[in-house]
């Protein structure tokens, strides 16, 4: 596994200075089409589990693996290089609403394998075109820069060191199930960005390997700052420290929204950079009504400026979305790296 895995890294470094890297789309939007029921979620294994677990969709990946697969296939299908492990809430911190913080080392491994399997089909259909597996590491429901009572604003529900236990045990289970990438995403709190960044170089040196690294910001409106506070160019600064594969943003804001605040992090980095925005700006029902056309439409606009590396979707993208980007980011050179990642 050790040179099988130095040999994707350098495929990877290769692959994204040659061309438009293409990341997978929403996973939660696509197990939302599945309509799964309570029953579902829980399989043969959990059916007489005390608490509930309908929403678990981590759990998906023990319960339901072929699902899970299906959709890692049907992204790999219409072009992605990246897929993500089905592991966003997949730490002791996320499971605690599920009262399944044991199951933490065994979701990680099992999401990954699952996600290795897919991307390894498609890299042998296609070996000039390899296939790699990135590693979702969420922000969790919890924030160790504020509090979250607005009575005691001393008061914090996690600390640094509980997040970067919490991520190191994530990180574990994901690199011993075969990630390539560790990414970091929907950070919001650049605080919990920095423990679990902490965290993946303490299981890089502890491991002797030397995985790359992708880091993925949210703004969260159009304050262009991060949800504790942080300008884009500050976010930069704060996680400047750490060897990173590349630096971007996504969710909470359509790919029109985000266009100026990649600007920002294009002009300010020599690093890659990655995008995946949302499908538009939610409804009022909660869901996204952008088509693959209208995300292809503004997307274009980061390929013909150069701004971006790595390019995929967030909330309510879907393979369709992912497929005409892709076939749009052939016509593009990928933004011109001033440092060579080799």
């Amino acid at each position: 596994m050790g040179n099988e895995r130095l040999n994707r890294y350098e495929q990877l470094y290769k692959a994204l200075e040659s061309r438009i890297l293409i990341l997978d789309g929403a996973m939660g939007t696509m197990i939302q089409k599945h309509h799964f029921s309570e029953v579902d979620y829980r399989g043969d294994r959990f059916r007489e589990f005390e608490y509930p677990l309908q929403g678990n969709n981590d759990l998906l990946s023990l319960t339901q693996p072929e699902a899970v697969l299906h959709i890692h296939q049907q992204y790999l299908e219409v072009g992605a290089d990246i897929i993500e492990t089905n592991t966003f809430s997949s730490t002791t911190i996320g499971m605690a609403d599920y009262h399944m913080e044991d199951l933490v080392y065994e979701l990680n491994f099992e999401s990954a394998r699952i996600a290795r399997t897919a991307a390894d089909q498609y890299t042998a259909k296609t070996p000039l075109k390899p296939r790699f597996v990135a590693g979702a590491i969420g922000p969790t429901n919890r924030t160790a820069s504020m509090s979250p009572d607005v009575n005691d604003p001393g008061y914090r529900a996690v600390s640094f060191d509980d997040l970067r236990l919490a991520y190191k045990q994530q990180a574990d289970g994901l690199l011993d199930g075969g990630c390539d990438i560790f990414l970091v995403e929907t950070i919001f709190d650049t605080l919990n960005a920095k423990a679990a960044l902490f965290a993946l170089e303490e299981v890089k040196e502890e491991r002797g390997v030397d995985v790359p690294i992708m880091v993925s910001g949210t703004i969260t409106d159009a304050s262009g700052r991060t949800l504790s506070g942080q300008t884009v160019e500050a976010f930069l600064i704060s996680i400047s420290h750490i060897p990173l594969l590349s630096i971007g943003l996504n969710c909470a804001l359509g790919a029109d929204q985000l266009n100026p605040y990649l600007k920002t992090l294009a002009r300010n980095t020599p690093l890659a950079i990655s995008a995946y925005p949302n499908a538009g700006l939610p409804n009022a029902f909660g869901q996204y009504d952008e088509t693959p056309e209208e995300m292809e439409a503004l997307v274009r606009a980061y390929f013909e400026d150069g701004l971006v590396n790595i390019v995929g979707g967030c909330c309510g993208t879907t393979p369709d979305h992912i497929r005409l980007i892709a076939e749009t980011a052939l016509q593009f050179k990928p933004r011109k790296l001033t440092l060579s990642l080799l």
